[in-house]
């Protein structure tokens, strides 16, 4: 029987949601939390901090003290290991181990002077020493920093309690947004390879040297006031208010016997990452939300597979629904929503809500289109018609000299025209797979070639691609270096963008926007992502199947592609269209179908999803060249529909519109 402890993982998700303790872990529970240390960290993109932190600490320390790594993951081995080296009297262990009962903590640093132990929390978070504050208005703790706290708040609890005779100080270390990169290629002296047990481990370069750490990209925070506050505060459970402390000997008690703390259902319920599906249900996985819905409400499973009122699209009165015990949208009257227009065209967001709950109330599966409003905005689309996706990510280490941590980095876009007569072609893309390269303003020529060849109209989804082109221009007037076409990029970016102080002459229309006024889809349950959009829109459209049933894709005569070759984007599954998302090749030959699937279900905005893990592994993980290509071809197809997506989505309103 392996040992049941606490773990400050274990206990920041009991904080989130007690009953969640009881399905941590189980096998037989599915769980959809990406569970992969290396793959999260890749797609947070701050994997190399916690080797940065050590390079530190070595550098300054490692001529005056011993430093030390823990590097075994068993318990026992790792409290013997740590309680050895604390025999010395100054040290700097890496992954410290302590247990206080049954609560175990691993610390990311410690460093121990005499009867002084620094316990140092690393977090690959930005700070923004002028501007974030820890606190609120309200001396409340900040909803944004408040997670972190609490874990360093818990391992100070623990080392106080195992070695009460030290003076224990707690910190936190941050990536630090105002200081600048001192070198080039500081970020390529982190990389990933594969131990002698085929684990994944951050190996840093031996050319790492005194100047790549002369300017620190990290700060470290003294919190130990905020752990004071923490532990003065009440917090609800279940319906008392308990202390930090209580908290801890309910939530370690409960872990250690298996107990099912009672659910208290809320608007977090949507997000639990214990929510089968119902291909998992099918393969006999049980699910935690369906369990603690049941219970909450006593109802049996399938009175719970009515629509509720956790699918009720930007609606905030939620929590005060479940707590009334109107789960369902069968439950909702009119004055709960008060629809009323916005005085824009097209419907309003109440109104939009109120449409949601009527179809769901009536039964009704049909789709249902803003026609007059939606001819309108298109009658001022200028033809050809460009539709844009970008890949992105956010590096937590510069590529170059100079250069802030978390600067936006512009990897990828595709490219799709519409002509007037209808004609669809795949026009261009652009990747950049080169490891180390700063690739934004290759990225802004190669995407200015591709539409200054005329003023059509050009479309996004979301406002990524809007940002993104507005961080980039601001690289570009910030740039000291020498940039021979630099007016003229700039120029460009502001012909196709808005902000606070422009609006382009060629601003790029955001196809999320028009989902939202004029289009809606039973089927999209309340969510507006492409990912949902395209296959409900398949789904109601006759054409769009007809059309891309057949392999015209790629073909000679066809669609023009860059990536698919006499493809079909329409396959039918018990009757109903697949996801194309799904017929694309995986990203990774080594991860598994279900941690794929975690990191392809990325929001509109699309951070830190598939593509720019991959990108991520490309920059550094050793791989083969067939790898490499393997991750390229995956990346350019994904990208590609995404493009796609934006045009089936059009050409289907022109369907819907019987135009």
């Amino acid at each position: 029987m392996y040992a049941r402890y606490l773990t400050k993982s274990r206990f920041n998700l009991a904080m989130e949601c007690p009953t969640k303790l009881y399905y941590s872990g189980k096998a037989e529970y599915a769980d959809h939390k990406l569970q992969n240390p290396f793959l999260s960290a890749l797609a947070e993109g701050g994997f190399q901090i916690g080797e940065l932190a050590k390079c530190y600490f070595r550098f300054n320390f490692g001529n005056l003290v011993d430093v030390h790594q823990i590097s075994t993951l068993d318990y026992d081995e790792a409290l013997e290991q740590t309680a050895k080296l604390l025999q010395t009297d100054e040290v700097i262990i890496f992954e410290a181990a302590f247990r206080y009962e049954n609560l175990f903590i691993r610390v990311d640093i410690l460093r121990k002077y005499h009867n002084k132990i620094e316990l140092i929390e690393v977090k690959a978070k930005s700070f923004d020493s002028e501007s974030d504050s820890f606190l609120n208005k309200n001396g409340e703790l900040s909803s944004k920093w408040y997670p972190y706290l609490l874990d360093v708040a818990f391992q100070k609890f623990v080392l106080q309690r195992a070695l009460p005779e030290y003076e224990i100080a707690a910190n936190l270390v941050l990536v630090d947004k105002n200081t600048r990169c001192p070198t080039d290629g500081l970020n390529q002296k982190f990389r990933i390879e594969k131990d002698r047990h085929d684990r994944k481990r951050v190996v840093v370069s031996d050319d790492l040297n005194p100047e790549d750490l002369s300017e620190p990209l990290l700060c470290q925070i003294n919190v130990d006031d905020l752990c004071e506050l923490i532990y003065r505060t009440s917090y609800p459970f279940l319906y008392e208010e308990r202390n930090f402390f209580e908290l801890i000997r309910i939530y370690e008690n409960a872990y250690l016997n298996d107990i099912k703390i009672p659910p208290l259902p809320s608007r977090k319920c949507a997000g639990c990452e214990f929510r089968a599906t119902e291909e998992e249900l099918a393969h006999g996985l049980r699910c935690g939300f369906l369990e603690c819905w049941s219970t909450a409400f006593d109802l049996n499973v399938e009175e719970l597979a009515e629509p509720t009122v956790l699918e009720l699209w930007n609606f905030r009165k939620k929590d005060q629904l479940i707590k009334e015990k109107r789960i369902f949208l069968r439950d909702i009257v009119e004055s709960d929503i008060n629809p009323k227009p916005d005085g824009k065209s097209g419907l309003s967001t109440s109104e939009r809500q109120w449409l949601q709950i009527l179809k769901a109330q009536a039964k009704d599966t049909s789709w249902w289109i803003d026609r007059d409003n939606l001819i309108a905005e298109m009658r001022r689309w200028v033809y050809p018609l460009h539709f844009i996706d970008f890949e992105t990510a956010m590096m937590a280490i510069p590529f170059s000299k100079g250069r802030r941590p978390y600067e936006g980095i512009a990897f990828q876009f595709s490219h799709h025209v519409v002509h007037e007569d209808g004609f669809v072609e795949h026009r261009g893309q652009y990747l950049n797979p080169y490891p180390g390269f700063f690739p934004n303003y290759e990225f802004i020529r190669r995407l200015k070639m591709e539409l200054e060849q005329d003023q059509g109209s050009i479309f996004c989804y979301a406002p990524h691609e809007n940002s993104f082109l507005n961080l980039i221009y601001q690289q570009l007037q910030d740039d000291p270096e020498y940039i021979e076409d630099r007016e003229e990029l700039c120029n460009f970016i502001r012909s196709i963008t808005h902000s606070k102080e422009w609006v382009g002459e060629r601003d790029m229309i955001d196809m999320l926007q028009l989902v939202k006024r004029y289009y809606y889809d039973p089927a999209m349950k309340g969510s507006n992502s492409i990912k949902v959009v395209l296959p409900a829109i398949l789904n109601s459209s006759e054409f769009l199947q007809y059309k891309y049933s057949q392999p015209i894709y790629g073909a000679e005569g066809g669609i023009p592609s860059h990536n698919f070759k006499n493809w079909r984007w329409i396959r039918y599954e018990n009757g109903m269209v697949v996801d194309p998302y799904k017929l694309l090749p995986k990203m990774f030959a080594d991860v598994s179908d279900k941690e794929h699937e975690l990191l392809s279900d990325s929001d509109e905005i699309k951070e830190g999803g598939a593509a720019t893990t991959a990108y991520a592994r490309m920059q550094f993980e050793e791989m083969s060249d067939y790898e490499s290509a393997e991750i390229t071809n995956a990346l350019l197809k994904y990208c590609e529909l995404d493009t796609m997506a934006m045009v089936m989505i059009y050409e289907g309103w022109l369907d819907l519109l019987g135009l």
